[in-house]
């Protein structure tokens, strides 16, 4: 089922509207693979030697890369995490273009380009603007609020990414081949959803059984 854009306190969940843990019973896994059909947009065009000096060289940011979560946390799972997490900026392009992380994460923002860069969001759960830095510099942001924030740099146009901040640990960023593993989670009903590029494309309801084990789940994103 397609589902539409997604409000972001789908990231946050109340603790009391998901399925309560049963004593006694096992966790198990949620894995699969999201494939995206849909093409991502064309690259944008780069202005001419003729027109300008050579142009430093750009990447294209990897727009299939997917994040796949669990809608509404098990009872217990929202507990801030003091982590850290790196998104660089190498050849105009933040790598990587999605991070999910959870609240109470510190993402250092670097920058590995010859050129100065200005990293900044407008996103309600994390507004902030690190202002000009040069090559080798890196400066950070805590993320104390879950939600979708959008991140821009104010030099470059071009320089989008999105950060996905979690109040739970059930969520995993689908690998180079769209696969994805969700671990430790309790018996119960859960709404899984499988997210890219900025919406909630898809979404299932799967059951958890008591005795665990593994359960298999493919997205197709078009």
């Amino acid at each position: 089922m397609r589902a539409a854009r997604l409000p972001l306190l789908a990231l946050a969940v109340a603790a009391g509207t998901a399925a309560p843990r049963v004593a006694g019973a096992a966790a198990g896994s949620i894995r699969g693979r999201v494939e995206v059909t849909r093409e991502p947009p064309a690259p944008q065009a780069r202005p001419s030697i003729g027109e300008l000096s050579m142009p430093p060289p750009r990447d294209l940011p990897n727009r299939r890369r997917s994040v796949v979560y669990l809608e509404a946390a098990p009872q217990g799972a929202f507990e801030e995490h003091e982590g850290r997490a790196i998104m660089d900026q190498r050849h105009e392009t933040f790598v990587p273009y999605v991070l999910a992380v959870t609240v109470g994460t510190t993402v250092d923002f670097t920058n590995s380009d010859r050129t100065y860069h200005n990293v900044f969001s407008l996103s309600k759960p994390r507004r902030f603007d690190l202002g000009r830095y040069a090559t080798g510099q890196s400066k950070s942001v805590r993320f104390d609020r879950p939600g979708v924030v959008r991140v821009f740099c104010e030099i470059h146009s071009h320089m989008s990414a999105f950060i996905l901040v979690f109040a739970h640990r059930f969520f995993a960023t689908t690998d180079a081949d769209g696969r994805y593993r969700i671990d430790n989670v309790p018996p119960g009903a859960y709404t899984i959803v499988a997210w890219n590029d900025g919406e909630a494309r898809e979404t299932r309801t799967v059951r958890m059984g008591e005795d665990g084990g593994v359960m298999e789940q493919d997205f197709v994103v078009r």
